[in-house]
């Protein structure tokens, strides 16, 4: 039995089909003609544009439009003027080859992207060497691995999987993947889970551990993979994924159901979006609206600012689309961090520390804030919208936001522009500033919003990204957790929404704890609502508080977590 990271949840049992891309090997080979050469480049990008063009395309249909924003993303750098034209600039000045011209330009950049502190910008990384091969590819006529024509029953193993791998196979054929590299939050676990393909990673030298048709089962959920299970074991597992399957199923029966308690509080069951593509997968899983919609998605992997118009599209379109449920859209949220040349951010020593969110956006009223606020107020005569504002850890800066939507509110009401003249501004709550002033901020503004994955890193005083001190964050830490407890208390005594967007709203040891502290709304991915509306609605809020208060006395995270473990799963 090997352990790694559980990526994808569910139970695959199958044969290994052991996936090794063709070694290439790059020299700096000199060239007669740059001219010549600078032409051969652009046909191999030109060819490496229409795979991953026909990629994205083959992933909306198999599984939405979302997933495929990943394929899209590397358009966007294969369109990029500034890569192409160092990769053609550097052929002209050292009279090289294309392959090695595009190794030496692309892994620049990689090597950029990964030394960033932001998790997005790390997976640009791994994007940016996936683009690169494939260029490659294509200048050496080496054709890439055929994932697509896997016999049914594969289990993928594989040292990595490119996210051009991944959105390549075919679901119906590949029951499992088990990679030595990758984490949780990389592209191709991201596209797993959208497959529905069970998914362990980061298993240590599982190349060397696992031959061609191997039987495996793996359990995605715990980060287990057996090679040639016992038949004991074969039964064991076969069983956990007939119930996985069944549970999966039954879930179908909680749509149209009220996110009701047992003894009857209404709870807000929500998700968090990225685009209004992601639309789509909030009404499959009969979402009560939208409770993060991060906008700084609209602003990357392009060369321009987006104009108020673009905004005010993107922003109607998902009010519209929900038909007067809530829409929380969070201002832009953007720093040192991200790599967005066009908007001139000097580099940050310590990005999550500095000049970001709401810092950068009342710094830049004219060409950022402005434009954005009134795209939101605009898109509020559509629907449900609300704003909330990020990164907040002083009143004055909630303030000045405020007097800013009042002063293009005025301007909106001097030339008849239609916008909810009540819209409601809120606040995220993720540092420990607003934590420890949560009762002054809950009489400034309508609602908060907990951000739980930056509330337990400032909290912590943790880098969630640095695995040497990985051990450190958790929510479940008594120190975050009774800021989200203090965080709500001050909210409901305030009569205001509390709600929470981060990854522990949906967290099954987590929910019981939520109800109990009285929080209103439950913010996560789409696909995560119906199995939490499950368990919502066979809890009382009032029987909990037991729970809550026996979970609270303890002292450290390890404690809480596995006394909830405990009850969960006597439940």
């Amino acid at each position: 039995m090997f352990k790694g990271t559980n990526a994808s949840a569910g139970i695959g049992i199958g044969k290994a089909a052991i996936i090794k891309e063709v070694e290439m090997v790059i020299r700096p080979d000199k060239v007669a003609s740059v001219e010549t050469e600078v032409t051969r480049f652009r046909g191999a990008l030109a060819d490496t544009v229409a795979q991953t063009k026909a990629l994205a395309d083959d992933l909306a249909t198999k599984v939405g439009e979302k997933e495929a924003e990943i394929m899209n993303g590397h358009l966007m750098l294969l369109a990029d003027p500034m890569l192409t034209g160092e990769i053609e600039e550097a052929i002209k000045r050292e009279s090289v080859c294309s392959e090695y011209a595009i190794e030496t330009t692309c892994s620049t950049y990689a090597d950029v992207f990964a030394a960033m502190d932001d998790e997005l910008m790390q997976q640009r990384a791994t994007d940016m060497r996936d683009i690169k091969t494939r260029m490659q590819q294509v200048l050496q006529g080496i054709k890439p691995v055929d994932i697509a024509s896997l016999p049914e029953g594969s289990i993928i193993v594989a040292k990595d999987l490119t996210p051009s791998m991944t959105a390549g196979i075919n679901p119906a054929n590949v029951t499992g993947i088990v990679t030595e590299l990758g984490g949780k939050t990389s592209h191709s676990a991201i596209l797993a889970r959208a497959l529905e393909i069970p998914a362990v990673v980061a298993v240590s030298n599982v190349m060397d551990k696992i031959e061609e048709g191997d039987s495996i089962v793996l359990d995605g959920g715990e980060g287990i993979v057996i090679v040639k299970p016992t038949e004991a074991e074969m039964n064991e597992y076969t069983a956990k994924r007939d119930q996985f399957l069944q549970e999966k199923k039954d879930l179908e029966r909680f749509k149209g159901v009220p996110t009701v308690t047992k003894d009857g509080v209404h709870i807000e069951l929500v998700a968090n979006i990225g685009n209004p593509d992601d639309l789509a997968k909030v009404l499959e899983y009969d979402g009560e609206g939208v409770g993060l919609f991060r906008t700084e998605f609209l602003f990357m992997d392009r060369t321009s600012m987006p104009t108020e118009e673009e905004q005010f599209e993107a922003y109607k379109k998902v009010a519209e689309g929900l038909s007067g449920k809530p829409v929380i859209i969070r201002t832009l949220d953007i720093g040192g961090d991200k790599e967005i040349p066009y908007m001139g951010l000097a580099k940050d020593e310590n990005p999550f520390l500095g000049y970001r969110a709401i810092r950068l956006c009342l710094d830049r009223k004219e060409d950022i804030y402005r434009p954005q606020l009134r795209a939101l107020l605009r898109a509020s005569a559509f629907g449900g919208i609300k704003i909330m504002i990020p990164m907040i850890t002083c009143i004055d800066e909630i303030r000045e936001a405020k007097a800013l939507i009042e002063d293009i509110k005025n301007e909106l009401d001097r030339k008849d522009i239609p916008y909810n003249k009540n819209i409601q501004i809120g606040i995220m709550v993720e540092t420990a500033a607003a934590s420890l002033m949560a009762d002054v901020f809950a009489k400034e503004v309508d609602f908060f919003s907990i951000g739980t994955n930056d509330l337990t890193q400032y909290t912590m005083s943790v880098d969630r990204g640095n695995d040497k001190i990985s051990y450190l964050y958790s929510t479940f830490n008594p120190a975050v957790l009774r800021s989200i407890r203090n965080i709500i208390k001050c909210g409901r005594e305030a009569g205001i929404m509390v709600g929470m967007c981060g990854e522990a709203a949906s967290d099954p040891l987590m929910i019981p704890l939520l109800l109990a502290f009285g929080l209103n709304e439950f913010s996560m991915s789409a696909s995560a609502i119906l199995k939490s509306r499950k368990m919502i609605t066979g809890y009382s809020s009032e029987e909990l508080q037991a729970v809550a208060d026996e979970a609270m006395s303890f002292v450290t995270a390890k404690e809480v977590e596995s006394y909830m473990k405990e009850f969960v799963n006597k439940k």
